[in-house]
């Protein structure tokens, strides 16, 4: 299901953050747990992998890590704003060290002019303050989109861990 290059940078991935002794948690809405489903196929990983929230819908974001519903009336859920927040409130609702998010529109409906098919906005928060951000414009059908999504979440979190 998932290509040997994304399965080796997992692997890695997986193993740097045993030698570190920590954990993530993913919280994801375009992806659908994707992201959690490949960082679980290396074994082991219930070293590292503490939990995974599919937030698909804007009430899951607001119920599960605590999205705030106005800023997902203000800028909507594809935003920079509630991938942080994403990010964040998962980490509030979870004892791993990392937090990443990913929402986005994987298509072919649900884009807008200021909001095409395959935008991605990514988060990643840790203890300490750590937060970063990442957009990206991907193109291809959903299935693309979402495996180049996975992709850069796991980038993030590499860039995170550096």
């Amino acid at each position: 299901m998932f290509s040997h290059e994304l399965m080796d940078i997992t692997e890695k991935l997986v193993e740097e953050l045993r030698q570190r002794g920590q954990q993530v948690t993913t919280v994801e809405s375009c992806t659908g747990g994707l992201l959690a489903g490949l960082l679980t196929t290396v074994p082991g990983t219930s070293d590292v992998f503490d939990r995974g929230f599919v937030t698909y819908s804007n009430e899951a974001k607001q119920e599960m890590v605590g999205v705030p519903e106005a800023l997902l009336r203000e800028h909507g859920a594809v935003s920079r704003e509630v991938a942080e927040a994403m990010a964040s409130g998962a980490l509030e609702h979870s004892p791993a060290d990392f937090a990443v998010s990913v929402t986005g529109i994987a298509g072919p409906t649900g884009s807008t002019a200021a909001k095409p098919v395959g935008l991605v906005h990514f988060g990643l928060a840790g203890r300490g303050g750590l937060l970063l951000h990442r957009q990206e414009l991907f193109s291809g059908d959903r299935t693309a989109i979402r495996l180049a999504s996975v992709e850069v979440a796991l980038e993030l979190l590499n860039a995170g861990l550096a």
